[in-house]
């Protein structure tokens, strides 16, 4: 009976000692402090920016969500309570070009104060960078706007109410707005393989639809008709964090285009997956795998990874660590330089297939492996210099060329055309980069690279096949190009010259070609507003590569006689409907 009564009491005893050395535990662990954001957002001159938009975005994957701020009429915003790791600040505001400042890093119980510049756009739309009149403005003075980089600009009209309030209500009421653009074109965009739009007639198309929360979906598509060959594809992209580069996204691609009246079908399927993780203080690991499916008769497929660790040294210095898959782009999402952001960006998903190639009668896909150490340094306030040194190992190594009658087993053939796509074989070669990229006045941008890397020449003529005539030689390379927007036309330029050393059939450092957007020889782009006459923002579109027609090799061997293209001369033209 007592040893009954003493169970209840002993119980008891246990119950408190538990609790005691829980509550000890939980007074041990350290609670998470959050840390402080302060800015000031001002022009090119100075003067604060009222209602801008700014978006604070984490670099990494995980449980942070966005923050989002709308400055006072001191240009100032404020975060009290911001999870420490690191940032991305994304600001943008109606007249001013976008701009982004990453790895941006909170600490706890410490402000972090960042300054941030905005530049002018168009000299039109000045009075969008001053303060608000008094005077009430009128429905009809809501201006169009150019997207130039992988954001969405909001359109900011002056109410009566001179107060954040107000712009906030104007901003969210456009939020849910979706985004289409429209292209009417005939041309190529990467010409040489069945895996990539063909040279016709085309439309294509890209929405962007805000879902809820910051994420977005975009969806493109695109079909072209060249006699009795019809083609189109379809791509679909989710942005959870709703920014391009500065979160995870997933991709999914389908194409499908016949090789003539009586040809095969080409199908092909891309699935795109990506993000990043902040490693410490000062590093961003930015991840990603495709995995890529193409049938033709029989199929081929190929999953190709990559990650870019990127490290800040110091204020001026910065480091990064790359690893890819050939043909390597050193953002799959990511737009070219001036073009309109994401919207542009889906358009490019649709051409990046990697190349198709027939080897043995069963087709196979371009690919290799890309490793890269590179350093960067800012220089004054807008340029940066990359020194990098690159091993290149390809595995199959596309030569695209023209000729008539070749072997069906070996060379894929262009049913419209004599032009060609082959296996080169394997190639492998280091090499080194340096590279400079400056933004001057005026909205004028300069590029210039040197590059030394291995490419394949063909050597002496043989009686065997074409890729035992191919080897590898180490080739010098120097590209320089210039952009420039003119306000008062609304012109947007870019031009620029790549000089190869010696003979070559492939590309001399392909990474940093679509780094630094250098394609071989001439290449001119021109985009052109034109004079509003519907709804939208019309732009005549005009793209040529090699001008001159330099490069081309001409080759014999056991298969014929043929010419050998590094870079086709193109032309691709059309509209472009943006609103």
């Amino acid at each position: 009976m007592k040893q009954g009564r003493l169970r209840p009491l002993g119980a008891l005893a246990l119950v408190a000692v538990c609790w005691s050395f829980g509550a000890s535990i939980a007074a041990a662990e350290p609670k998470l402090v959050s840390g402080k954001l302060a800015g000031v957002v001002r022009d090119t001159t100075g003067t604060p920016q009222l209602g801008a938009s700014v978006e604070v975005i984490p670099e990494t994957t995980g449980k942070l969500s966005n923050l989002s701020f709308l400055t006072d009429t001191q240009g100032i915003f404020r975060g009290d309570r911001v999870s420490p790791g690191l940032y991305s600040v994304r600001v943008t505001l109606a007249g001013f070009l976008p701009t982004l400042e990453k790895h941006v890093r909170i600490t706890a119980n410490l402000t972090t104060v960042v300054r941030i510049e905005l530049e002018s756009m168009f000299s039109s739309i000045e009075q969008l960078r001053r303060h608000p009149a008094t005077a009430p403005i009128e429905s009809d003075d809501w201006k169009w706007v150019l997207r130039s980089a992988s954001v969405t600009r909001p359109v900011l009209q002056w109410v009566d109410q001179d107060s954040v309030a107000a712009a906030n209500q104007t901003l969210e009421g456009q939020a849910g707005q979706p985004r289409i653009k429209v292209e009417f074109t005939d041309g190529a965009r990467r010409p040489g393989s069945v895996s990539n739009l063909a040279s016709s007639p085309t439309t294509a198309f890209a929405y962007d639809q805000k879902l809820g929360g910051a994420s977005r979906l975009i969806l493109a598509g695109q079909m072209s008709y060249e006699g009795e060959a019809g083609a189109g594809g379809i791509a679909t992209i989710w942005l959870p964090s709703g920014s391009l580069g500065a979160g995870p996204h997933t991709a999914l691609v389908m194409r499908e285009s016949r090789l003539g009246p009586l040809g095969l079908t080409f199908r092909g399927v891309r699935a795109d997956q990506g993000g990043s993780i902040g490693v410490g203080d000062r590093a961003v690991l930015r991840y990603g795998a495709e995995y890529v499916l193409v049938g033709l008769g029989t199929s081929a497929s190929s999953i190709r990874p990559r990650f870019e660790l990127d490290t800040r040294v110091s204020e001026l210095w910065s480091a990064s660590l790359v690893f890819a898959s050939q043909p390597g782009v050193p953002g799959v999402l990511e737009p070219p330089e001036g073009e309109s952001g994401s919207l542009t960006a889906a358009l490019n998903e649709l051409d990046a297939f990697p190349a198709l190639l027939w080897r043995g009668g069963h087709p196979t896909l371009e690919g290799g492996i890309h490793e890269e150490l590179a350093a960067e340094r800012k220089v004054g306030a807008r340029g940066k210099f990359q020194a990098a040194a690159f091993h290149d190992d390809e595995r199959h190594v596309a030569v695209f060329g023209r000729g008539s009658d070749l072997p069906a087993a070996d060379y894929f053939q262009d049913y419209f055309s004599n032009g060609f796509a082959y296996d080169g074989g394997s190639s492998s070669s280091w090499g080194g980069r340096l590279a400079l990229r400056e933004k001057l006045e005026h909205d004028v941008e300069v590029t210039a690279a040197y590059a030394f890397a291995g490419a394949l020449t063909p050597g002496d003529a043989t009686n065997g096949v074409l890729r035992d005539a191919l080897r590898t030689a180490s080739r010098h390379s120097f590209g320089a190009s210039i952009s420039s927007k003119i306000p008062h036309l609304g012109t947007r330029v870019n031009a620029g010259y790549k000089w190869v050393s010696g003979v070559s059939v492939s590309r001399v450092d392909s990474y940093g070609e679509s780094l630094f957007q250098l394609d071989p020889y001439l290449h001119l782009s021109v985009r052109q507003s034109l004079p509003k006459f519907g709804p939208g923002r019309w732009e005549a579109i005009a793209d040529c590569n090699n001008l001159m027609a330099q490069g081309y090799v001409p080759v014999s061997s056991r298969d014929g006689r043929i010419v050998l293209v590094p870079a086709f001369r193109t032309f691709r033209g059309g509209l472009s409907l943006q609103f």
